[in-house]
């Protein structure tokens, strides 16, 4: 289960939330009845829906990267969108954005190697550029190197630079609360715990042979 409360339907009264509530799950209770057709639990709308105006503000983040304004492709959007999923480890940005990219119409062949553009030969100079610079965003903090840059400035005007920098860590963040809130396919336990070892004794010092060895 997600780690905050989910709103039922029948505690909603704020018409956008109840408006995708309908959209998403019909006349069903997300909360009893969860799954949409994307085969998501869709828990990310009911536990956002605690607070409506924080429901409301991401819905407005959807709709202005969706937005006709937009002068940057929607592919190079994707790429900056699905590789920041991935590089977050969000199994939810990243599994949601490949389905994207295909509505946007990438090809199979470079959605399957977003995981490795480095060794990828499927990329164009700019597409491996937005890749190097979404890493750069989401884990470098910001720390892109000029070589990268100038690729952008290159081929990009400005603004289509500000709305792919905008947008890509919009999605290391909803990655990043995702994995935090425990939504959607990102509701898994921790990975990094302590192995036992086989015997109690073993499990007092693992460097203890080597100790051993050296005396």
């Amino acid at each position: 289960m997600p780690r905050l409360r989910e709103v039922p339907r029948a505690e909603v009264t704020d018409e956008v939330i109840l408006g995708l509530y309908d959209l998403l799950f019909d006349d069903k209770d997300p909360v009893t009845e969860p799954g949409t057709e994307t085969g998501t639990p869709g828990d990310w709308w009911t536990v956002f829906a605690l607070v409506p105006d924080c429901f409301r503000h991401c819905v407005q983040g959807f709709q202005f990267y969706r937005s006709p304004k937009r002068k940057l492709d929607p592919q190079l959007r994707e790429l900056g969108q699905t590789r920041a999923g991935y590089s977050r480890s969000s199994l939810f940005v990243y599994s949601q954005h490949c389905k994207s990219c295909r509505g946007v119409g990438m090809s199979e062949e470079k959605i399957q190697a977003i995981p490795h553009y480095q060794v990828s030969d499927v990329f164009s100079p700019l597409e491996r550029a937005v890749l190097a610079y979404t890493d750069a965003l989401v884990l470098e903090g910001g720390r892109v190197p000029d070589e990268v840059f100038k690729v952008l400035k290159d081929n990009l005007s400005d603004e289509e630079i500000l709305e792919l920098t905008y947008i890509t860590s919009l999605y290391e963040m909803h990655a990043t609360m995702t994995k935090a809130l425990r939504l959607e396919f990102d509701n898994v336990d921790e990975r990094m715990v302590e192995i036992p070892a086989p015997t109690a004794e073993a499990n007092l010092d693992v460097m203890r042979m080597v100790d051993r060895g050296e005396q």
